[in-house]
């Protein structure tokens, strides 16, 4: 019977033998059994048992463990791994029991201590160089089983392999900004390696992104919110003792551009259209530029209109425009990942800037021959248009006809060679550029040449001698040279020598100051003594010096000063404005008397051209205007006396602009215009006002009255809404002045009128305190442009309302409610 019941179950009726099997038993039940004995008489007695049996298979020892394995080892420790046996001997293992043996030595020995289920062991405090094999045995209640097989011979000392490195990511990552990206991968070696992480050859270091994890055999990176700035090779180092190992990754964390970078460059501008260029962003957001968009702006309009969105070069054609129209230009970058933020150009106003070159410089002439001669010049202003070819032409020097010296273009250089001149004419030559825009104006003329061949050194002058001397100066005079060396005498070079002194200094430096057979020789030294000498220069050079037989003691000669009046200063002068004033004398004395001009007593005006010579003075004013005219005073002295004379200049010119011109009484047909005279009659009468108006949208001014004596007109016939510019003139016998316009212009309207009330007032969205109102235009503006809207609210049930904001738009978003 099981234990926990009282009914008995008969096993078997008929039993001869003394023992018996008992089938159909539960594992794991506790059963009682008992036995009676059977003859021909009857049944006996039973025997029970007098404990009960556990139903359970027999138990035995475990067998041996498996797969005894050595998993490291050092100089002083080895760890190993097994794993359970087969069959536990029907009893759970208790225990395992790890033994070694030292090489040479014939027993095991017992390593554990202590009562150990985990399958895994270091044993240490082992010497380094020994040698042990290891076995390990599973215990049970029964006891200990049999020993797993040995382990191979194992030295005590350090293992050492080359780091490993598997990684789980490619050579190559692209990541969205603001997403994660991790690089992964596992690694080994002995002894354990070191694991290093590096970004463009520099030491990544953990923040709040950026996350390194490294376990025994695993290795990871990780950054959180990608930025651009993540960009770079990725670098994983794994070394140790024996070598290292690396693994890369390029991540490339992409974004939509940069602007494009500023600032933008109007490299072309027409009144229709202008050619624009900026520079590429720098940065691309590591994708390579796609596209650009390009949009214009009229800058009185708020509206960006679209150019283009398919050009890829950093230039643009910006077509349709309105001359006189100023514009700015915007620009995008585009790539795979999304459009820039843009970059917007100055203002431009649309029309012609470009033009025909300037006029060359007066262009040299040199290496001239009988028949050829070869011009040189400067490169002009091009006009902000490339230059492409340059014209020569030539003239005789008495013609008026200029005759291109070629048909062919002469570009890029700037000398030509001139042939096919006439030997013994004078020539002069000039130079025009031309671009695409067109010709432009010729330089000035060359100095004339003669077609001939080259020419010698002239001969020393003839005769030279000191003719005058003052205190301070010699004048010295003499004859041309005898031969010229077949060439024109351009001048002569004047040198002197202070008696006992070794260097000559030259009187003047360039021959061409000296063209006359005479010269004055200045700044000489009171009481010295000079020897003085003469070359004659052509275009060869300088002849042998000519010597003045004697030295000449500087000193003076006193003779007091004469003039000599010019008819120009002997009577009251009359000139008029814009023509030359011209005032001249003769002036005798020595030393040679100083020369100064006056007007009213003051110095003449910077604008005077003075020109003092050895035998007289001239004053000349150009373009002479009112204010030239006065009292002027020419006055000589030298140490012998002194001599002034005066004559009075009377300037005739037009009058000056009127003043404070004004209109007023503006009406839809009529407005009243009233000014002052001039500040200057230019020395007349002023004889009458004219007076125009012009349409602001016409170019052709329209007389309105040209005979008015009065300072004062009333202009009809004017059109309702248009606008006007009125401009006024004053006249005498010398012309008319010029004119004063009005500063803006008029509009031919009636007195102006409030506008309507605006239309359709109603809110489309509401919040806790604030509310979004719309509405339409008025039906009337009052006869001139709205300029803004006065939002006001009242509180429901209050009697007043509260002004909020004036706002120029047709909508409003009222706040504070």
């Amino acid at each position: 019977r099981e234990s926990d019941h009282r009914a008995w179950t008969p096993v078997s009726y008929t039993v001869t033998r003394q023992n018996a099997t008992v089938q159909g038993l539960i594992q794991g039940k506790a059963y009682f059994f008992r036995i009676a004995a059977e003859n021909i008489i009857g049944m006996g007695p039973f025997t029970e048992t007098t404990k009960e049996i556990l139903i359970r298979d027999p138990i035995t020892v475990p067998d041996r463990p498996e797969d005894l394995e050595v998993k490291a080892v050092t100089k002083n420790s080895v760890t190993l791994t097994w794993n359970p046996p087969k069959y536990n001997g029907g009893s759970d293992i208790t225990m395992y029991v790890l033994e070694s043996r030292l090489i040479g030595k014939d027993k095991f020995h017992k390593v554990t201590k202590e009562k150990m289920l985990d399958r895994k062991f270091t044993v240490e405090g082992l010497k380094e160089g020994d040698t042990y094999e290891y076995r390990v045995s599973a215990c049970n209640i029964v006891g200990q089983g049999k020993p797993s097989f040995c382990t191979k011979p194992i030295t005590c000392k350090d293992e050492i392999a080359p780091p490993t490195l598997d990684l789980d990511f490619r050579d190559k990552l692209i990541v969205r900004v603001g997403e994660a990206f991790s690089l992964t991968g596992r690694y080994s070696g002995k002894p354990a390696p070191k694991v290093t992480w590096l970004k463009d050859d520099t030491v990544v270091k953990e923040d709040d992104r950026t996350k390194i994890k490294t376990t025994p055999t695993t290795l990871c990176l990780g950054v959180l919110k990608s930025v651009r700035e993540d960009t770079g090779k990725y670098c994983v180092t794994v070394e140790n003792s024996t070598g290292s190992r690396k693994g890369f990754c390029q991540v490339n964390v992409v974004d939509r551009p940069s602007p494009p970078v500023g600032p933008v460059i109007f490299d072309e501008v027409f009144k229709d259209h202008m050619v624009v260029s900026w520079k590429p962003p720098l940065d691309d957001g590591g994708s390579e530029i796609t596209n650009y968009i390009i949009e214009k702006k009229d800058t009185h309009k708020d509206l960006w209109m679209p150019v283009t969105s398919a050009t890829v070069k950093t230039t643009c054609k910006i077509p349709k425009l309105l001359e006189g129209r100023e514009y700015q230009i915007r620009i995008y970058a585009e790539n795979l990942y999304g459009i820039s933020d843009p970059l917007i150009s100055d203002e431009m106003k649309a029309k012609d800037r470009f033009r025909v070159p300037d006029a060359p410089e007066q262009p040299i002439i040199k290496d001239v021959t009988k028949d050829s001669a070869v011009v040189v010049w400067n490169k002009p202003y091009d006009g902000g248009k490339p230059i492409t070819n340059y014209i020569v032409e030539k003239k005789e020097t008495m013609a008026t006809r200029w005759v291109r010296v070629t048909k062919d273009p002469i570009f890029p250089g700037t000398k030509f060679k001139v042939p096919d001149l006439l030997e013994g004419c004078q020539y002069e030559f000039r130079v025009s550029a031309e671009n695409e825009i067109g010709v432009g104006d010729p330089s000035p003329p060359s100095k004339p040449i003669f077609a001939r061949d080259p020419i010698a050194k002239p001969s020393p002058p003839v005769n030279p001698e000191a003719v005058d001397k003052t205190k301070n100066s010699v004048d010295l005079s003499w004859q041309p040279p005898r031969h010229d060396g077949n060439g024109k005498i351009i001048g002569y070079l004047i040198e002197y020598q202070k008696v006992g002194d070794e260097e000559w200094k030259q009187a003047n430096l360039t021959a061409d100051s000296c063209p006359e057979t005479n010269y004055k020789v200045t700044g000489l030294t009171e009481g010295l003594t000079y020897k003085f000498r003469v070359k004659a220069v052509n275009a060869a050079g300088e002849s042998d010096p000519a010597h003045v037989p004697d030295p000449v003691e500087v000193k003076d000669r006193l003779e007091p000063p004469e003039l000599i009046l010019d008819a120009n200063m002997a009577r009251e002068q009359h000139v008029k404005a814009g023509d030359t004033l011209r005032l001249s004398a003769v002036i005798k004395g020595v030393p040679f008397p100083k020369v100064t001009w006056k007007k009213e007593d003051h110095e003449v005006s910077p604008k005077a051209d003075i020109e003092v010579t050895g035998v007289g003075s001239k004053l000349e004013i150009r373009n002479t205007v009112h204010e030239d005219g006065g009292m002027y005073s020419l006055t000589v002295e030298n140490p012998a006396g002194s001599k002034t004379v005066s004559v009075k200049v009377v300037v005739l010119d037009k009058p000056g602009p009127p003043r404070n011109l004004n209109i007023s009484d503006v009406r839809s047909d009529s407005c009243y215009i009233t000014w002052m005279e001039p500040e200057d009659d230019g020395g007349s009468v002023i004889t009458n006002y004219v007076v125009e108006r012009k349409d602001v949208a016409s170019a052709q001014w329209v007389a309105i009255s040209s005979s008015s004596k009065k300072r004062s007109h009333m202009a009809k016939y004017l059109m309702e809404g248009i606008q006007y510019l009125f401009r006024v003139a004053a006249e005498n016998q010398y012309g008319r002045g010029p004119y004063v316009e009005t500063l803006k212009p008029i509009k031919a309207i009636d007195p102006l009128h409030p506008p309507g009330p605006p239309k359709n007032l109603h809110h489309v969205d509401v919040d806790k305190t604030e509310v979004s109102l719309v509405w339409n235009r008025p039906d009337r503006d009052g006869g001139a442009e709205i300029t803004g809207y006065l939002v006001e609210y009242q509180e429901d049930g209050a009697d007043e309302w509260t002004k909020f904001q004036t706002v120029p738009m047709l909508d409003c978003v009222v706040t504070g409610l």
